[in-house]
């Protein structure tokens, strides 16, 4: 009998155990199946921050771009015609002089002698020349005589004529009205003749002389106007215009000259690197948006605009180039708002948290050139 019921309650033991296994592996179940769940809500993608600029309208300019440096419209090199002790320096560098303005005065004793010496002998051949005239009336004097006469009177003349001018090399003049941007001489020096003593530049108005591509031949013309920024002058822009258009192409380079002027100022001096921008074309009323906003992916010119919290990417035709913004012919209009930040981590149809969105507001007139407009 003790057999029997030790029997029975092995058998209850055992249903029991099952039915623990059974609960067991359910609950592992279910908390698998709601770890998985959450696992997959862990894991949907989030929006991405960007910052966007609106479309809107400004005036915008057609401009070809370059670099050249700056020179003076006129240079001379200043030198002496006749050799010497240089007695008085009568200026210095950075001092602005004007043509005809004595710079050097040289010894000039010898040749003060030699001038004296002439004017005595013209003096004494005038009076020969006179007393033969009056003979030769009288029949005292031959034709022959009296025409030798003039001529050595002529001859005297054109020899004290050597000596003033000699004489007068002895003060060194400036050929033409500038600043001395060189003086190579100081008083007591001996001055050599053709020798270089002073260099003066005329910074009135100052050039660039352009190498501009063959594409270019038909909108560049002379007048129109140009923007200058000097590098060493930073935030300042200056204004010119187109001088003068070479009209031959160059056939090595396929280049021709463009040479643009500057109104010389305290600022601008000779030998300055400046980035120079010509404005060929002005459209008053263009849509624009920022460069920034256009992918940089070597396609065709597209953006991505944002529309119901999710953007699309959208081919565009540009316009004209000019500086910060691009002209918009196609693809866009006003108010559209177009990804200028946070374009790298983007792709069509992602969706995006817009952070800030960038005014956009006229941009002020400046100097900086910008790419050849297209």
């Amino acid at each position: 009998m003790l057999d029997k019921d030790f029997a029975h309650d092995l058998s209850r033991l055992a249903v029991v155990a099952l039915m623990a296994l059974v609960l067991g592996l359910t609950g592992c179940k279910v908390q698998t199946s709601a770890s998985g769940k959450d696992d997959k809500t862990d894991t949907a993608p989030e929006a991405v921050p960007v910052e966007v600029a609106s479309v809107a309208r400004r005036a915008i300019a057609a401009s070809y771009a370059g670099t050249a440096a700056l020179e003076a419209r006129g240079e001379a090199q200043v030198v002496a015609k006749t050799s010497g002790i240089a007695l008085q320096v009568l200026v210095d560098v950075g001092q602005h002089v004007k043509a005809g303005q004595t710079l050097l005065r040289i010894d000039r004793d010898r040749a003060t002698l030699q001038a004296a010496q002439a004017s005595s002998q013209v003096g004494k051949l005038e009076a020969n020349y006179r007393r033969a005239v009056q003979l030769a009336e009288q029949k005292m004097v031959s034709a022959n005589d009296v025409d030798q006469l003039r001529f050595d009177l002529a001859n005297a003349r054109e020899q004290l004529r050597m000596a003033q001018l000699e004489l007068s090399y002895g003060n060194v003049t400036a050929p033409i009205s500038g600043v001395i941007a060189s003086r190579d001489i100081k008083p007591g020096n001996f001055v050599q003749i053709n020798s270089p003593i002073f260099t003066v530049v005329d910074t009135s108005r100052l050039e660039a002389t352009l190498n501009v591509p063959e594409r270019e031949i038909e909108t560049i013309k002379p007048g129109q106007p140009v923007d200058l920024a000097i590098d060493a002058l930073p935030g300042r822009s200056f204004a010119g215009t187109v001088d003068r258009v070479a009209p031959v192409v160059d056939a090595g380079s396929g280049t021709f000259r463009v040479i643009v002027a500057f109104d010389g100022n305290d600022a601008l001096q000779p030998g300055m690197f400046g980035r120079i921008r010509i404005r060929y074309d002005q459209r008053a009323d263009a849509r624009v948006i920022p460069r920034e906003a256009l992918l940089d992916d070597g396609g065709n010119p597209a953006v991505f605009v944002v529309r119901a919290g999710k953007v699309t990417r959208t081919a565009v035709q540009l316009g004209y180039d000019d500086g910060p913004w691009v002209e918009v012919r196609t693809g866009l209009k006003d108010g559209d708002q177009v990804v200028v930040a946070g374009k790298a981590a983007l792709r069509d149809g992602s969706a995006v948290n817009v952070l800030t969105t960038a005014p956009a507001k006229p941009a002020a007139t400046t100097a900086a050139p910008t790419q050849d407009a297209r």
